[in-house]
């Protein structure tokens, strides 16, 4: 048995953050460029930077700077910050799954495979 996650924040009904900006944030520091790393995403320009700018914007903070067309684009302390506490939010939420998931391991069992009697009424 598996217990199934996903997390992601949100105001007011519009999404902050979640695992494929984290994953497009991510993937900007390795790649120093959000062109390429949209392609290695498997997603245009315009989305990432669309994901990108709504991420500021909502949240009030800069994620990234253009340092220079030799030197790249690069995440601010906040944006690592930001990343730094999701991780340790997905590690702790993690945890509690896997706990969870020991204690209700139980209703897996041979004997809660068969299908429950029912007596019928007379």
């Amino acid at each position: 048995m598996i217990i199934r996650h996903k997390v992601w924040l949100e105001n007011e009904g519009r999404v902050l953050f979640g695992e494929g900006r984290y994953e497009l944030l991510k993937t900007v520091a390795e790649c120093k460029s959000l062109n390429a790393a949209a392609k290695k995403l498997n997603m245009s320009y315009r989305a990432a930077w669309g994901r990108l700018k709504a991420s500021e914007e909502r949240l009030g903070i800069p994620l990234v700077v253009i340092e220079s067309q030799k030197q790249g684009m690069h995440l601010t302390e906040q944006a690592t910050a930001l990343l730094e506490a999701f991780d340790q939010l997905e590690a702790e939420i993690s945890s509690l799954i896997a706990e969870r998931t020991k204690q209700l391991s139980f209703l897996c069992t041979p004997e809660n495979d068969k299908k429950p009697e029912y007596s019928k009424r007379k």
